[in-house]
């Protein structure tokens, strides 16, 4: 009997596909900043903490309503999934590879380096979510946002040095 072939894009025997990969990355990434174990995640849509696992390895895809049931779970947009994509691994799916978009077409859709994949940023936000006082954690929170508009003067009105981000937009 002859054996079908697998489609293009899909799992060979390189391993999984990278746009897999990074959901699955992704979706690790807002499980740990959230706190929840894999075991407590799967509970949550009815899985095992193994096939949990897999998704996050990019071993196992993960369906539309699969993805519509994790977005919920984890508060955030189908789209954070996608975020942050690395050219390499956009232009491996199949629809780029067979002439999809332009360059100029999925620059417009490519967005800078999110800060919230950093370990710092987690740590800090476990760290921000463990103070059980409310006005303490408030406080802190004003204190940061007082802190980072102090920076933000220093680094403006200094022009040695160099800029992160963004350029700001002349009013």
């Amino acid at each position: 009997m002859a054996r079908r072939g697998r489609p293009k894009g899909s799992k060979s025997s390189f391993g999984p596909n990278p746009v897999d990969v990074h959901v699955g990355k992704r979706l690790r990434l807002r499980r740990t900043m959230l706190g929840f174990s894999q075991e407590k995640l799967g509970e949550a849509i009815g899985l095992t903490f193994q096939q949990v696992q897999k998704y996050e390895r990019g071993a196992n895809r993960i369906g539309c309503s699969r993805l519509f049931d994790l977005s919920r779970v984890l508060d955030v947009d189908i789209g954070y999934f996608f975020e942050d994509m690395p050219s390499d691994v956009a232009n491996s799916s199949p629809a780029r590879r067979q002439g999809g978009w332009s360059d100029r077409e999925q620059a417009a859709f490519e967005h800078e380096r999110d800060p919230m994949v950093k370990r710092e940023t987690l740590e800090l936000v476990r760290a921000y979510f463990k103070i059980e006082d409310d006005a303490i954690r408030k406080r802190l929170f004003e204190m940061t946002k007082a802190l980072a508009a102090v920076s933000r003067r220093k680094v403006e009105k200094d022009p040695t040095r160099p800029r992160r981000g963004r350029p700001r937009k002349a009013k």
